[in-house]
């Protein structure tokens, strides 16, 4: 045994499991004045919003509600789905933040599939849950959020949210987990093959990937942080305790309206928000940004599809300068940025832009980041040509796919985490994306499976092929375009492919595009996707 060893064991005193419930604590702790949540006219200090999760915590408990038990949540981005990021997992339960976006056939897979023991859910969202409900036979215990700024729904609950806190205890016990590979959070994917799969974070990943954001950011103490993110997103990308960890303003927003952005960035003193290149392209095109004058410039932060050179610029003359990252639902959100090196300021725009929309190197936080061969796993040259796959390794990658082994085994061969994008590594080190997964579609910050969208186009009854690809899009980054081969005897329109699938599947997923042709394909009968491709990038 080494003398570093020799009576110098891991004790109590020396070493705490790590877990983001520690920032909401120190935040109420050592700022219990300032003001941690805004919601149209209400405001709560983070005190008060630290009382409100401990009661959350306990009254789950007075429910029954245990260690590895899935509380699930439909909302917003209302307070109280911020304070269900510290409640739940305080308890020991799992928190699944609902996308809000989806239909109600994947809301009841999802629920059945996370054994949800309790779903917290917005009264907006009553019509879909309801149907969402009727799908499963082990309902949880359903409490409703009553969001006076919530413009119509219905009650669907036993009892509401603020009833729910009524019974908790706000002097209960604020315990962190006793191991922090214990599970915090639990975030479906988009279902790139059948079902979408359950990706599980631990309590280390959400602590580590909360303080990489804020040293990726330079993120100062107290931000001003604009929720423009839904916080259903891989839990809003980990800010809900990245701003906590800061003793920051959380300013929620129900809804994406440009006016309401930049009334809440003028009255709020906003100096952060996130949200995809649709988000940018909202603002840029909204009437108000002509006369739009802020008095300081705002830190905005985006993921997915690259935003156009035009765009960019655009955004940095209004007023905003923007981070771009890269991540994944398997790795917490964004784990990479594109860390700027001062001389390249003096490039030109077009030039900075190219450079800012590379995905960069890896967060502080995460270990390994690199472009390897699938097959090898040795590293690519930094030639800039040379393509392979992504690769993660580290502590913020997930623990893995809930009750799926095979999936979780086949992400981590090799002890790396597989990502299915493919890229090149510049000389300088950086990395570029080149192709994605060829079955996911990013479309305005939302994943779309290919296969999902033409599964559905099969099932029309006058369809004899179809295979979708990824179009791009000025306004939403990228959209689905379906290339579809029609029965001999059939005939059917653009628009009335376009309504079949929105009367099938979430609008969101549909395409918005529709050409009608004979499918290429190989010697062997495989549909070349990359010519599709090809074809979609110049209609």
């Amino acid at each position: 045994m080494s003398k570093y060893d020799q009576d110098l064991g891991r004790n109590k005193a020396n070493h705490v499991p790590l877990s983001p419930l520690s920032f909401i604590r120190r935040a109420a702790e050592v700022f219990p004045e300032r003001i941690a949540v805004i919601h149209g006219n209400e405001r709560r200090t983070w005190k008060e919003t630290f009382l409100r999760c401990r009661r959350l915590s306990s009254a789950l408990v007075s429910r029954g509600i245990k260690k590895g038990d899935t509380v699930a949540v439909m909302a917003p981005n209302v307070p109280a789905l911020f304070e269900a990021h510290f409640g739940i997992p305080a308890c020991g339960a799992v928190l699944n933040a609902l996308n809000v976006r989806l239909d109600a056939e994947i809301i009841a897979f999802i629920l059945e599939h996370a054994e949800a023991r309790v779903l917290i859910t917005d009264r907006e969202f009553s019509s879909v849950i309801s149907e969402a409900l009727s799908k499963i036979e082990n309902k949880p215990l359903v409490v409703d959020i009553d969001d006076p700024l919530a413009q119509f729904g219905d009650h669907l609950g036993e009892l509401t949210y603020e009833e729910l806190l009524a019974e908790g205890d706000s002097t209960s016990n604020w315990d962190l987990p006793e191991d922090e590979w214990d599970a915090i959070a639990l975030n479906y994917t988009s279902g790139t093959t059948g079902n979408p799969k359950g990706v599980v974070y631990h309590h280390r990943g959400a602590y580590m990937n909360a303080v990489g954001n804020i040293l990726a950011w330079g993120m100062a103490p107290n931000p001003k942080y604009l929720w423009t993110l839904p916080m259903f997103h891989c839990n809003g990308w980990c800010f809900p305790w990245s701003v906590a960890a800061l003793s920051g303003t959380n300013v929620c927003l129900r809804g994406l309206q440009p006016a309401a952005v930049f009334e809440a960035i003028s009255q709020h003193g906003v100096t952060h928000m996130c949200g995809a290149p649709i988000v940018m392209n909202m603002l840029l095109n909204a009437p108000e940004s002509g006369s739009l004058e802020l008095k300081h410039r705002i830190q905005m932060m985006t993921a997915g599809a690259a935003p156009p050179a035009a765009v960019l610029e655009r955004m940095e003359d209004l007023g905003f300068d923007i981070t771009h990252t890269y991540g994944l639902t398997e790795v917490y959100g964004p784990v990479t940025v594109c860390d700027w090196h001062n001389e390249w300021d003096e490039k030109t725009v077009a030039e900075r832009a190219l450079l800012k929309a590379r995905q960069g190197v890896k967060y502080v936080v995460q270990e390994e980041f690199f472009v390897a061969d699938p097959d090898s796993l040795k590293p690519v040259p930094a030639d800039g040509e040379t393509m392979g796959e992504l690769m993660f390794q580290g502590n913020v990658v997930m623990k893995g796919y809930l009750k799926n082994p095979q999936a979780t085994k086949e992400s981590f061969k090799g002890g790396l985490f597989h990502t299915g994008d493919l890229g090149v590594t510049h000389p300088d080190g950086y990395i570029e994306i080149r192709d994605r997964s060829k079955d996911i579609i990013i479309s305005g910050g939302e994943n779309i499976s290919s296969i999902e969208v033409e599964g559905i186009l099969y099932r029309h009854p006058a369809v004899l092929e179809a295979a979708v690809v990824a179009r791009p899009d000025d306004h939403w980054g990228e959209t689905p375009c379906a290339f579809v081969t029609l029965k001999s005897d059939q005939t059917l329109s653009e628009q009335e492919i376009i309504d079949f699938c929105r009367d099938n599947m979430a609008h969101y997923k549909c395409p918005k595009t529709v050409v009608f042709m004979e499918l290429p394909k190989t010697s062997t009968g495989k549909i070349q996707k990359f010519v599709l491709r090809d074809y979609a990038n110049n209609i």
